[in-house]
């Protein structure tokens, strides 16, 4: 039996309250709730990481074969094999099965990353196209159909 205290070094991984990859995370007062991490449970860590490295030009952070994670400016994409969350958190999630987020990163030329990741993405939904809420976005899905936005504010003509 695992003690208390791995269990909840565990589950606070998985929650992303911790950073274990060189970040720690301080209990200080918050005025509202921070999102500092975004974590997808798959089935094919290894076929996300594979597919985000070169998408989001980051080589991910690793702390074992069950879990990576990116680190961007507004916070961290985690990735985290299902198997993994079943035996820490058992019936919370079904792995590559999501069909209502969006997961949206600023770029600074939509256009230029279209062109870049042609060779990268298989299932487009949306080419380049200014958007009525003041942006450009392209939309693409990855490996396991999570829905992703790169967008950058469009340019008035």
């Amino acid at each position: 039996m695992m003690r208390p205290r791995v269990v909840a070094a565990l589950l606070a991984l998985v929650c992303g309250s911790i950073g274990i990859l060189g970040r720690s995370w301080s209990a200080t007062s918050r005025p509202n709730p921070e999102l500092a991490h975004t974590c997808l449970i798959t089935n094919h860590v290894e076929q996300l990481v594979a597919f985000y490295e070169p998408v989001l030009r980051l080589k991910a952070q690793r702390s074992g074969p069950d879990y990576a994670e990116f680190r961007t400016a507004a916070g961290v994409l985690a990735i985290f094999s299902a198997e993994a969350q079943e035996k820490y958190i058992p019936g919370s999630a079904i792995g590559a099965s999501n069909r209502s987020m969006v997961l949206e990163f600023r770029v600074s030329d939509v256009d230029g990353e279209y062109g870049r990741l042609q060779s990268l993405v298989k299932v487009w939904v949306k080419p380049p196209a200014n958007q009525p809420w003041g942006t450009r976005s392209i939309y693409f899905r990855d490996p396991d159909g999570n829905l992703v936005d790169f967008f950058a504010p469009a340019v008035k003509s």
